[in-house]
């Protein structure tokens, strides 16, 4: 009953793309095409409603869901209602869940302009989880709270959010347990979000990143990865696979956005962090950070920043079909000649590239089938999620608790009974296969992660 972990679908990939091609073209270029993108990006930021734990709100819209967790923190002595659950369990792990906000936060400060009424939304989904983190941060000096939940317990459970009855345990990093990978990614949202907040309320803001540059000093300090530190309570579910240089680097990289102190461009050059990627994901960062610094390069011809950019390049051409030197595998469908090197790769081509996965997400491929949620006439109706495959606490009041769920949902063969809008799943196969099986957790489940990387990318084909 694991959730899927590991690394993106290959559909994922391409998602930062459209922030590089940003860089490049310093704007965006027509974009022809069938797909709605503006229907498909509220439905995408409308995802997050329906994973939020804690007190829900007036004007949630997600209506099938209720309050959950609201004694989350209380077995350590403190407050930590609130955040996100990870994908279909009920689990809040906070690496996972920064790299969300953090992802959330990019796409909206590249391409919130193109967010319409939305923007709102938007932002409104990235405060919902800076608000957890922050306390997260804050509860206890000298402790970063990185997890509620025992997931080997709740992963034995199919049950309602608001029905649960496995133990709420909470789990932390501290000098003598060190966690650099968890908080080097929690000051790097912390960090991303105060900027894009500081527009609407520049004292929250602040706030956000006096936070986030406490938490990297702490990453720095006490060196090591959380998994050592936390075990079975973090892995196999989210293991720090790439050890911590890319959170830190990561970190450092937005701290040096949101500051644009040398202190932390100094730091990043110490790091020594050159490892070589060819994925971007919750786990290794080491290309999200190259490509968030090449716009010093790029933009403000910084040529300190050259390395980066060059860095940057080299994690595209090992993405890019048919490139000489890609380590990617795609679907049949989704491969096309493209070179790089010697040849020329323009933005153009580039964006063309990341509409051709978008638009396979969304419908254009051999099953025409929509991989998000409600989107279209023809998406997955069995996903692997709790909360969607069980009936609403409005419709059954009465508990549903730990395995009373696996044989009349669970292993049911009809439609989940909440249709979670805007959630997009797994994905198919290498043979662009899809059986829509909720028990296929690997294809069929969805996760914040995944979401927040489509969001910036969805609102960069918004035509204006």
């Amino acid at each position: 009953m694991a959730a899927r972990r590991g690394s993106y679908n290959i559909l994922v990939h391409l998602f930062s793309l459209p922030l590089f091609v940003f860089c490049l073209c310093l704007g965006s270029l027509p974009v022809d095409g069938k797909q709605n993108y503006k229907d498909a990006l509220a439905k995408s930021i409308l995802f997050f409603e329906g994973q939020r734990s804690g007190r829900l709100p007036k004007d949630q819209r997600v209506t099938w869901r209720s309050h959950s967790g609201l004694l989350d923190g209380s077995l350590a002595g403190v407050n930590l209602k609130g955040g996100y659950y990870d994908a279909g369990d009920n689990v809040k792990f906070n690496l996972p869940m920064a790299f969300t906000t953090t992802m959330l936060s990019w796409g909206t400060l590249e391409f919130g302009g193109r967010m319409g009424p939305e923007l709102n939304n938007a932002r409104a989904a990235i405060r919902w989880a800076t608000n957890y983190l922050y306390k997260c941060a804050t509860a206890t000096p000298g402790k970063l709270y990185v997890g509620v939940g025992d997931p080997n317990a709740d992963h034995k459970c199919w049950e309602r959010p608001e029905d649960m009855d496995t133990p709420r345990t909470v789990y932390s990093v501290s000098p003598s347990n060190p966690g650099s990978d968890v908080a080097g990614e929690t000051a790097a949202a912390l960090a991303a979000a105060s900027i894009v907040l500081r527009i609407t309320d520049r004292r929250y803001a602040a706030m956000l990143l006096m936070t986030a540059k406490k938490v990297m000093e702490f990453a720095l300090k006490y060196r090591g990865a959380y998994s050592d530190s936390l075990g079975s309570a973090v892995c196999p579910f989210y293991c720090s696979y790439s050890g911590y240089k890319d959170e830190l680097l990561w970190g450092a990289a937005w701290l040096y956005r949101a500051t644009k102190q040398s202190y932390y461009s100094n730091m990043m050059n110490s790091l020594g962090a050159n490892d070589a990627t060819d994925i971007f994901s919750w786990d290794n960062k080491f290309a999200g950070a190259r490509v968030l610094l090449s716009r010093n390069a790029l933009i403000r011809k910084d040529k300190n920043f050259e390395p980066y950019k060059q860095a940057a390049e080299e994690f595209i051409c090992r993405i890019l079909p048919n490139s000489p030197s890609t380590s990617t595998q795609y679907t049949p469908v989704s491969k096309h000649t493209f070179t790089c090197g010697s040849i020329v790769v323009t933005s153009k081509t580039l964006r063309r590239l990341v509409k051709r996965q978008v638009d396979y997400i969304l419908g254009d491929n051999p099953l025409k089938l929509s991989y998000m949620v409600g989107y279209g006439a023809n998406y997955p109706k069995k996903i692997h999620h709790r909360a969607s495959s069980l009936p609403s606490l409005k419709k059954q009041n009465q508990a549903i608790k730990c395995s009373d769920g696996f044989q009349p949902y669970y292993y049911s063969s009809n439609p989940n009974p909440n249709i979670l809008i805007g959630a997009v799943v797994g994905g198919p196969s290498q043979n662009d296969a899809y059986s829509d099986d909720r028990t296929d957790f690997s294809h069929s489940e969805p996760a914040t992660y995944i979401n927040a990387a489509i969001v910036g990318t969805l609102a960069s084909f918004v035509r204006s």
